[in-house]
């Protein structure tokens, strides 16, 4: 009897490590990885760092929502979310109807290290990016934890622990006797 695998959805903070969580997971299970991201870049045909500048924040949420959106028919995959997708209550919404929605988490501290490898995040073009992450990160908290049926804190662990972490979770929720 063939089962219907469904979505393992994640959400979390930049630098929380849904992308490369994510692949991993999609690994184990044998299932497809998605991410909201590159499914905005790829429709718009521009960076995210673009629609920012040229557009603007709410624009570029418009666009976010959408793409969430045509995921809705979606079975099978790991879809790995942006960070702020969990600020509109419609998203929110999506998500859970998505699959297994699972917060990635990290210390501050952590997630601030991790978001400093990089200048392309548009968030964190301020005159003091910490106090941003602290202030992002204090008001979508929240959100995340209304949004999540599991959370994982990913401080301590590897993307490879994560990912057996949220498989095992998964495992749980799904009922599944082995992945994928």
């Amino acid at each position: 009897m063939s089962v219907v695998r469904q979505n393992i959805v994640l959400i979390g903070f930049m630098g929380s490590g849904k992308s490369s969580v994510g692949r991993r997971v999609a690994t184990l299970l044998g299932f497809k990885f998605v991410d909201t991201d590159a499914v905005l870049v790829e429709r718009e045909g521009r960076e995210i760092a673009e629609i920012f500048a040229s557009e603007g924040e709410e624009r570029f949420r418009d666009l976010e929502s959408a793409a969430l959106a045509s995921l809705k028919s979606l079975a099978g995959c790991v879809i790995s979310t942006g960070g702020g997708v969990i600020l509109r209550e419609k998203n929110r919404v999506i998500l859970r109807e998505l699959g297994c929605v699972v917060w990635l988490t990290a210390s501050e501290d952590t997630l601030f290290a991790r978001v400093s490898r990089t200048n392309k995040r548009p968030l964190l073009q301020t005159a003091d990016p910490r106090a941003t992450v602290a202030a992002l990160f204090t008001a979508r908290r929240p959100l995340y934890a209304e949004a999540a049926q599991f959370t994982l804190d990913t401080t301590t662990f590897s993307h490879a622990e994560a990912a057996e972490a949220v498989v095992a979770e998964a495992q749980r929720v799904f009922s599944w006797d082995t992945p994928g």
